[in-house]
């Protein structure tokens, strides 16, 4: 029942996708890493680059190495920190007692000639 022809489902010009049409392909080298978690990975690189010492595992992002005997160790997660916490970091707190006694002494001043100044008007 069919028309029998064989091109059908693709467009004039278009070929096979092979090797002829995008180029020969690099010579490969594949290079095995192991993280923490023992996961492998094995990425491919061309042979004409270098080979980097420690590779992302693709499966918990812990740096992997090429050593499955030494893997390098997991980064360290620092704990979120408060505001105050860099604060405390920089400063004793004598340093923060004489901020705040300098900051009060401003406030007390300003509070004094607002005060005073409301009592010229009202007089």
């Amino acid at each position: 029942m069919g028309s029998g022809n064989a091109i059908r489902g693709s467009r004039v010009g278009a070929g096979p996708m092979g090797e002829a049409e995008r180029g020969e392909a690099a010579p490969r080298v594949w290079v095995t890493f192991y993280c923490a978690n023992r996961h492998e990975s094995r990425p491919s690189f061309a042979t004409d680059v270098a080979v980097p010492d420690t590779w992302d595992c693709p499966r918990c992002g812990f740096p992997a190495g090429k050593d499955p005997e030494n893997p390098p160790a997991p980064p360290r997660n620092e704990p979120y920190k408060t505001h105050l916490a860099y604060v405390k970091e920089r400063r004793s707190d004598a340093d923060g007692e004489a901020i705040l006694e300098e900051a009060l002494a401003k406030l007390r001043a300003e509070r004094a000639a607002i005060q005073a100044a409301m009592q010229r008007v009202r007089n």
